[in-house]
Parts: C-alpha cells; structure tokens; sequence
C-alpha cells in the first residue's frame, strides 16, 4: 500500500476504531477517498468517504463537504445510495454509506462495451426516478456520469452515488463543477444550474451507454466545454445502429442546448422512458428448456456430415449382412444424408411431446422458438454492430464452400471409388472438411454474414411455422394425457393471438375445405407480419408526435415571454407544427390499417368457427379472404411507404 494512502487509512481508523473496521481502497477522486469498512456493531459492510485532509484543512471546503453531505443523506430512495452518517473527528472529515456490490456503468462499458438497448433504458429510467426524486427535494447532483453510477449485482438496479458537489437549491453562478464530459452548456458557462442540467448529463450517459462513445470529444477540457456549450450533438441514431427509434430520440431530446427544450423533470423523462420498452416476455421453465434442447442441432450435423461417412458405411454393411443381402452403396449414401434428420427429428418429437403432457401447445412452442430468434437478433446487433468486416465475409463464404466441397467430394467417394481416385477423393474430402471446421470456429467468433438474425434460428422458426410441426404435433400427441395447466405464457399482440387461433382452426377443418381454402394460412401469415409492422409504426409515431408537440409549445412560450431573444421562435414553432401533422397524419393511417388487420383476422377466426360449427360455408369464407386480400395489399403498399416516415422521423428538429 503507498505511504500516502497508509498514512491516511491509517488515521482514519484510528479515529473509527471500535465502531468500523477499515479494509480496503476502493477508489479515490478530486473529492474524496473511499474505503470499504464494516460496520462493528450492525456487522455489515459499508463505504466511508473521506475528504483528503488537505481540503479539509480548507475551511470553506469542509464546510461544503459536510454541508452537501448532510444534504444528500436526508434522500431516501431506492435508487440514489443511502448516507448512515456524517462525521468530524479532529482533521478527518467523513460520511458513511451503503457499500453496493456490482459494477458501474462506466466499468460495465469498459468491460464489455455498449449496454443492449433494454438494458440502458432500464437504468435511464431508475436514475431519472432518482433524479426526480432529488430535484423534487431542491437537490441537484451536478456530476452525474457513468461511474457515479451502480448496477447492483443480481437485482440489475441503477443507483445513483455521489452527490459529492450536489447543491441545496441553484448552484452559485460562476462556479464550473462536474466532470468536462458529461456537463450541461449552463454548467460549462459557469451559470445558475437546475434539475435540467442533470437531465442533460444523464443523456450523455445515455448517449455512452448506447453507442460505447462520447458526443464530443476534444483533447483539452477547454474545448469540451466549448464544445458543449456550442455544437449540436450529433442524433444517437445516426451513431448507434439497432437503438429504437424513440429511444434514440429521447437521449437526443435531452442533449437539447437549451434547458427548456428537454424533459422538465426526471419524472418525465422515465415516463418516456417506461412508452419505449417493451413488455417482459418471460418464457415458463418448460418452454426454456424445450428451447435449449434444440439449439446446439448444428453442431450434431456438421460433425456427423464431416466424420459420420465411415459409420455409414460400416452401418449400411452391418444392415445389409444381417439381412444377409449384398451391401449397397445407395444404402450407406441414404443412411449418410438422412440418418442425423430421422435422429433429430425422433427426439425432437420426444421433447415436444413432454411439452404436450405439461399442457402447452404448438403454438406456446411457435412463440418460444420467435422469441428466441428476436433476442438473437438483438444480441448479434449489438454484439457486432451492423456489417462484419470484409475478412469476415469472405471467410464465411470460404466455410461454406468447403464444406460443400468436403460433403460432394464424400459422395463422389462412395459412388466411384476406386484404387487409384482413393488417395485423391480422401484428401478432398478431410482437408475441405478440417478446413471447414476451422472457418466455422472463427465464424463464431466474428460472424461473416450479414447481422440480420441467427440463420438456424430463422429457419427453426420458419419449420415450427409450417405445416410438417403440426403433423409432428399430431403424432406426439398420440395417447398422450395432459398432467398438468400450463403456465402463463409470454406477451402476445391481438394479431398474433388471432392468427394463432385461425391456424389452429384450420388445421382442424376436414381435408376437402382445407384443401379448398389452401391459401388461408399464407394469408394469415401475412396479415400477421404486417400488423406488427403497422403497431411498431404506430408506436413510433405517437412518441414523435408528442415530442413535437411538446417542443412546439415550449417554443411558442418563449417568443410570447420575450420575442426579441428568440428572433424566428414563431417561424420555428410553425415549422415543428407542421412536422407533427404530417406525422400525426401518418400515424393515424397506420392505427387505421392496423385496425383493418386486425379485423380481418377476427372475421376470418369467426368464419372459421362458424365453418367447423356447420353453420357457415366456404364460399362465405372465400368472400371474406378475398376482402382480407385486399387488406393485405394495402398493407403491402403501406410498408413501402415506411421508408419515407423513417426519413422523416431521421430529420433533425427545428432548433429553438
């Protein structure tokens, strides 16, 4: 330990002895030294902040040490971190607080870049509460950043610390404190700071937290300051690839230069906040599972398509000569293509049928397998960005030529082997195969394709959206006996509930009308998709609009307060005005088509019903899908032109 910290963890225990026992430095700042203690007589562990003796020595520093200490230990919340104490012990000027275990956001980045999107706006959210909460009380933090930041361990809570330069009521003006990075433009001018100044600092949080960099970056403190006070920050969604939309434009709303053009209070913002996330889809036990059991397939075939030839042979022989017929080459080549599919395919049924005798159906399994592939398209986004390197492309390309070439060249072996092709085919077919063994481990590290989703997760999910699951639904159901209720299963659109119901129902329907309506279940499929489409539309939509027209009004405010400051407020207000028609215009047509959706699967359902009850016919059905056709064309339409509102959404506000 150096001397200088031995000498000051030395005096500090002194001072605490019999009441906390010291063990540890945990850090040190420009305000303070911590050290994590335990508490004697409560026998828990805590952190003892101690001012560095010589600020102590500084009268006018102690006093607003213990001042703002005294401050932020009168904040009880559960998401700022607890102050038990304030303390003076001769020169030794400490606070005790709640030790937290965990990381902070700043160590949490550094380890293992950018947060995924769920993740950041579950802890912008808690520190906004904390902010809200704080400002409420007339305390404003003035150096929120992400190391004044706690992800607690296992519960995943955001806590803000360290209200070390926090101020009851406005800080004095001309005072620049906090940390260059993350200040707010009326805290780099040196100017009288409210809430909205931690508002500002908590979006460069955000902005950090989503995209793994600053919004200005300068290599003196000088021009950061210049830099916030000045430029515009660049829009998060121009940085940051797969942060939603409203997200995005939340964390650019709080980077505003101007206070009033940002969230009022941390109670909105977490409010914004809370419209972006989506709700928790947590799969029942069971379903997980089932989910894990199927997602290592791939490494069964490719090591049975690179090693299994001989045991197919050998296989095919050992058949053939227990029926005691002459081995075929055909035989040993079937059992080598087909053999890895039978063996999944039984055991897979198996799975699904524990599955059936727990209560769940085809489709709790359909929305396991979606869910899955949703969260790995997610994952890859944010793990990779959005396109890999050119390397990587090529050498994804590379591993799935050799391995086709390995595979043809095992089959040309079997079909035309002779004495003197064997040596030749041999090495064709091992060192394409080693080869492509090699590009498939580096592929796991960097993927050379497109970051568009897990291929063998989209294809899990197009096979249990298909015809061939049902059938395999069918025979896992034979003599089966349910056990049990199912438990709740995850979240699911009106859309989604209607064309699983209307599947359902036809798979129910004798052969002769299902083989008449057999463009039923595409129709379904489609009408599906391209609701959800619209209801992300909608969403994102509604969150611009009420953006707008919030900055609108604030904007009109200032030219009615004092039209000479705000040359061209009026203009600016007019101009938003007409941006939140358009897109208020926009989103009604996209509510209106998606209620047309959705209608149109609920009077399929009904015809459905109607149909399997005996009480409707076909041709009434044929009408309906041929309306519901018609939907879907507009829908179709109506997808095309997301474009454009996505370009719209894109366009920089006007400024006020």
């Amino acid at each position: 330990m150096p001397q200088l910290v031995a000498s000051e963890f030395i005096a500090l225990q002194r001072a605490l002895a019999g009441r906390y026992s010291l063990e540890r430095e945990l850090g040190r700042g420009g305000m303070g030294i911590v050290f994590l203690a335990r508490d004697v007589a409560l026998d828990r562990p805590v952190a003892i902040k101690l001012l560095p003796p010589a600020m102590a020595a500084q009268p006018p520093l102690r006093e607003r040490f213990l001042r703002e200490a005294r401050t932020a230990a009168k904040l009880s919340h559960p998401n700022i971190v607890p102050i038990h104490a304030v303390e003076e012990s001769g020169d030794l000027v400490f606070f005790v607080m709640a030790y937290l275990e965990g990381q902070t956001v700043g160590e949490r980045i550094r380890a293992r870049g950018p947060l995924v999107p769920r993740e950041a706006a579950r802890m912008l959210r808690e520190v906004a509460w904390a902010l809200g909460y704080a400002h409420g009380r007339g305390v404003v933090h003035r150096d929120i950043k992400p190391d004044n930041i706690m992800i607690e361990g296992g519960s995943g809570r955001a806590v803000v610390m360290d209200f070390g330069i926090a101020a009851a009521g406005d800080a004095e003006a001309g005072e620049v404190l906090g940390t260059a990075q993350y200040v707010s433009p009326e805290q780099a001018s040196g100017e009288t700071v409210d809430g909205r100044s931690d508002i500002y600092s908590l979006g460069v949080v955000g902005f950090v937290a989503l995209s793994g960099r600053l919004p200005f970056d300068a290599p003196d403190t000088a021009g950061l300051l210049a830099m916030h006070i000045t430029k515009p920050a660049p829009p998060l969604a121009a940085i940051a690839a797969g942060v939603p939309g409203r997200l995005a434009r939340i964390v650019d709303r709080c980077l505003a230069k101007n206070p009033a053009d940002r969230f009022p209070t941390g109670e909105a913002l977490a409010g914004a906040i809370a419209e972006t996330v989506e709700p928790t889809r947590e799969l029942p036990v069971p379903l997980r599972v089932w989910l894990k059991k199927g997602e290592n397939a791939r490494v069964g075939y490719l090591a049975w398509y690179l090693v299994g030839g001989a045991p197919s042979i050998g296989l095919g022989r050992l058949l053939f000569g227990w029926l005691g017929l002459t081995p075929s080459l055909e035989l040993s080549l079937g059992l080598y293509l087909l053999l890895p599919f039978a063996a999944h395919g039984i055991y897979r049924t198996w799975q699904l049928r524990r599955l059936l005798r727990l209560g769940y159906g085809l489709e709790d399994a359909r929305l396991a397998v979606r869910d899955a592939a949703e969260r790995r398209r997610e994952e890859l986004t944010f793990e990779f960005g959005a396109e890999p390197p050119r390397w990587a492309r090529i050498a994804y390309r590379a591993t799935i030529a050799l391995g086709l070439t390995s595979v043809a060249s095992f089959l040309a072996l079997v079909l035309t082997a002779g004495p003197n092709r064997l040596p030749f085919l041999t090495w064709t077919t091992v060192l394409p195969g080693l080869a492509a063994v090699a590009g498939y481990l580096v592929n796991k590290v960097r993927p050379g394709k497109a970051i568009t989703g897990d291929r063998a997760a989209e294809l899990r999910l197009k096979f249990w959206s298909s015809r061939f699951a049902r059938w395999l639904e069918r025979v896992a159901r034979a003599g089966l006996v349910r056990t049990a209720a199912p438990a709740q299963v995850t979240y699911r659109p009106t859309e989604l509930a209607l064309g699983l119901a209307a599947g359902n129902l036809f798979e129910s329907l004798p052969k002769e009308q299902k083989r008449d309506l057999k463009a039923l279940p595409s129709l379904i499929a489609r009408l599906e998709r391209d609701a959800g489409a619209m209801r992300r539309t909608v969403d994102e939509l509604a969150g611009a609009v009420a953006s707008l027209g919030e900055d609108a009004v604030a904007a009109r405010s200032r030219a009615l307060r004092d039209p000479a400051a705000e040359p061209g407020a009026a203009d600016l207000a007019q101009g938003r005005d007409r941006l939140r028609e358009d897109l208020a215009r926009r989103r009604d047509q996209a509510a209106q088509r998606l209620a047309a959706a959705v209608t149109s699967l609920e009077n399929i359902r009904l015809n459905l019903l109607r149909l399997k009850a005996g009480t409707g016919s076909v041709s009434e059905l044929t009408a309906d899908l041929a309306a519901a056709a018609e939907v879907e064309d507009a829908m179709a339409l109506a997808a095309e032109a997301r474009a454009e509102v996505e370009a719209l959404l894109a366009q920089p506000k006007p400024r006020g």
